[in-house]
């Protein structure tokens, strides 16, 4: 199976050549594939930042090779332009990047640039609002009134109205309650399964990417040094603590548990810790 996006020995140095040369990315390899959901963890400074701007083509390599479906995405300028429309990306609070007179206009902005007819763009906005969790009512008013979760909502929606094959999130729910957080993370995921998007979510959070990627990278030393489901990142616990990461707290608490000589599985969710504990007792998750 080709790779949407492929990366081959990358490495970023920002500043080559001067007293101020930083390295952000040391030969990095990995390949994102059709459909999934992948989280990407590391701590400051590990190059998380670095790495999902290559894929969109906003930084370009040091040394190494990024490929769209297969194709060097620096070998024209036409493929670099046309891979902005295929790889969305959300910064980090993107609400700080709206700017029209209303969310609509804001959510339009994208498919108005791939040169949409009215009617396309029309549904895709309204596509979109409705994937971000945004009521048709908040169209028309200025983006400048909505709630901080609002406006976070609209701006992920300008990214999917141009319907991207990869959306990168850079830490979705950064500064968000944990009611909106979960609202925006439960839209994403129905938006994942209904379109078939794949989706590449940045965050510090790991009870997040435990709960919704199928797929963990994890970043250190400027480079990945894990990659793998959740329950095969999870079960490395004594590795991520090293590497100065934290692991979901009912993981944490399953193996110190453990450790106290009761006998638990590797559990990183809190459904799989009861599960894992009825089935200790011999009950069941239905009794």
């Amino acid at each position: 199976m080709t790779p949407l996006i492929e990366i081959r020995d990358l490495s970023c140095t920002y500043s080559r050549g001067t007293p101020f040369e930083l390295t952000a990315l040391k030969k990095v390899n990995l390949s994102l594939y059709e459909g999934q959901f992948v989280g990407l963890i590391g701590h400051t400074g590990s190059g998380k930042s670095s790495l999902i701007q290559h894929l969109n083509g906003l930084l370009s390599p040091t040394e190494g090779k990024v490929y769209w479906r297969g194709t060097d995405v620096h070998s024209s300028k036409k493929l670099l332009h046309e891979l902005r429309f295929h790889v969305g990306l959300v910064f980090q609070y993107p609400e700080y990047q709206l700017f029209e007179e209303t969310v609509y206009q804001d959510i339009a902005f994208g498919p108005r640039n791939m040169g949409l007819s009215p009617e396309e763009m029309d549904g895709r906005v309204k596509e979109a609002a409705a994937f971000a969790g945004l009521s048709e009512d908040l169209l028309q008013k200025s983006p400048f009134e909505l709630s901080g979760g609002q406006k976070r909502r609209a701006a992920i929606a300008g990214v999917i109205a141009m319907h991207p094959e990869l959306l990168i999130l850079d830490e979705p729910t950064a500064g968000l309650d944990p009611g909106g957080c979960r609202e925006i993370l439960d839209n994403l995921n129905d938006y994942h399964k209904k379109s078939g998007t794949s989706i590449l979510m940045v965050s510090h959070s790991m009870e997040e990417v435990a709960a919704y990627a199928d797929r963990i990278l994890v970043l250190g030393e400027k480079t990945v040094k894990m990659d793998g489901s959740p329950r095969e990142i999870f079960a490395r616990a004594e590795e991520l603590k090293a590497m100065g990461l934290n692991v979901p707290q009912v993981t944490d608490i399953a193996m110190r548990l453990r450790a106290l000589g009761i006998d638990l599985p590797p559990v990183y969710t809190v459904e799989q810790a009861a599960e894992a504990i009825l089935a200790r007792k011999g009950g069941s998750t239905h009794a």
